[in-house]
């Protein structure tokens, strides 16, 4: 599977699961909105407030893994389990909150992307791996030359 195709199947899935990693090591998850902003080419983007655990955890350590399921289609083609091991980085810029703003963020941050306290939070995958009961495999996306390449 070509990454642009798992790009469209990504982009209709609306949380995942983002796993983080505590001081001691332990592995800590949350749900987490992508709110459709996926033109999949290894980043994702996540808005969060700034003082959260999440938050603290990345700082100590921003290795992360996010989990994206999707049930069974409707003429019962298998549903799709992807994971994306990758970086996280903390960006604090408002043109950045502006092009990865969504309306549907509101409910969360009252004051949109001027709200006090808000992070973005963009993971650069680093391997992302695949089931969907017709296929499985593996895509390393180990510097942005390979990505572009893989699209």
């Amino acid at each position: 599977m070509k990454i642009s195709e798992l790009s469209r199947k990504l982009s209709k899935i609306d949380f995942c699961m983002f796993n983080t990693h505590d001081p001691a090591g332990q592995i800590n998850s949350r749900p987490m909105s992508n709110n459709g902003d996926v033109e999949y080419d290894g980043d994702s983007w996540f808005f969060s407030y700034e003082d959260t655990k999440k938050v603290q955890e990345i700082v100590k350590d921003s290795s992360v893994t996010l989990t994206f399921t999707a049930p069974p289609g409707i003429l019962g083609k298998p549903g799709i389990f992807v994971s994306v091991n990758g970086q996280a980085s903390l960006i604090r810029d408002r043109p950045e909150f502006d092009a990865h703003w969504t309306s549907g963020l509101d409910r969360w941050f009252p004051q949109g992307a001027d709200t006090p306290r808000i992070v973005l939070i963009k993971v650069s995958a680093r391997t992302i791996e695949f089931w969907d009961g017709e296929e499985n495999g593996k895509i390393e996306l180990a510097s942005d030359a390979a990505m572009k390449g893989a699209v």
